[in-house]
């Protein structure tokens, strides 16, 4: 399992940022969505990191075929 951290930050004036580190894909998003929950306050800006653009190492690849009768 890859290691996965959230790197935050509080600046002087009260401004909260964080960083997620170790998850590929968008999944990002809803993996921080309880921080923003929790700190009530409003999003002012989503910045995507590379590892967002990047497959998720979850997602699977599903071919199906149908048959003919």
């Amino acid at each position: 399992m890859r290691k996965q951290d959230i790197e935050i930050k509080i600046s002087p004036t009260g401004e909260v940022s964080f960083t997620i580190k170790g998850v590929k894909g968008s999944s990002c998003l809803s993996e921080t969505k309880f921080l923003e929950e929790a700190l009530g306050g409003e999003v002012l800006e989503h910045e995507k990191t590379s590892e967002y653009y990047e497959e998720s190492e979850d997602a699977s690849v599903y071919q199906t075929t149908e048959e003919e009768d």
